[in-house]
């Protein structure tokens, strides 16, 4: 069977028609694939990926789960928290890249980032499960990179936990309009060759979407109290 098919498949068997655990949002889309990674890989393909590897963790472990923007074409932001809307957490996977005139000396920057919105109406909610992420990939010898909170035009991101790499960050849809907690996880700096590799390649894959799937877990477990 083609890949693609497999893709296709995986995805509309582990769509649930009613409430999952979790929400995978993948990041972006065909027409819109965010960022170009150092080694050319469009970030959309990333964030499935790594999505996927998620996916498969939280499979094994019994958390249902739902994958959101698999096929590539949900354009529509909002579409994708309505589609999460009954769900019980919300995590948005990125990859991330820097402001056009730090491009030059992209070698400086590389870590995760972690985002919540102060308009999310369980607040409280993000914030414990993003420091749960935190802790798990700091864990895993993952680095945060807070260049996010710099402060130049495009940045000055506060932060919500500076030693666990958590920012606000209100103005990002998925996270304003989900109804559940939500958070953003910008895995590493796609644009600086070496972290690419850190986060991509199939060790580090490995090792941030297993310390995202615990994360998760320990995360339900803290909403279900």
């Amino acid at each position: 069977m083609p890949i693609n098919h497999l893709i296709l498949l995986l995805y509309l068997l582990t769509f649930p028609a009613t409430a999952a655990e979790v929400a995978l949002d993948i990041g972006h889309s065909r027409n819109n694939p965010g960022v170009v990674s150092a080694g050319g890989i469009p970030e959309w393909e990333l964030n499935r990926q790594l999505a996927l590897a998620v996916a498969a963790r939280l499979q094994r472990i019994g958390i249902s789960y739902r994958l959101i923007g698999a096929d590539g074409d949900m354009e529509v932001l909002t579409d994708r928290t309505a589609l999460a809307k009954k769900d019980t957490l919300f995590i948005s996977l990125h990859h991330d890249s820097v402001q056009p005139e730090w491009l030059a000396h992209v070698d400086r920057y590389s870590g995760y980032s972690l985002f919540v919105s102060r308009q999310n109406r369980k607040l409280h909610g993000s914030l414990a499960c993003a420091k749960q992420i935190g802790d798990r990939l700091l864990a895993t010898s993952f680095h945060p990179s807070r260049y996010h909170a710099t402060a130049v035009k495009g940045e000055n991101r506060p932060f919500a936990d500076q030693s666990r790499g958590i920012h606000y960050y209100d103005g990002l849809a998925v996270l304003r309009t989900a109804h559940q907690p939500a958070v953003l996880i910008e895995a590493g700096v796609a644009v600086n060759p070496q972290d690419e590799i850190s986060v991509t390649g199939t060790e580090g894959r490995g090792r941030v979407s297993e310390a995202i799937a615990q994360a998760i877990a320990g995360c339900l477990k803290t909403l279900r109290k």
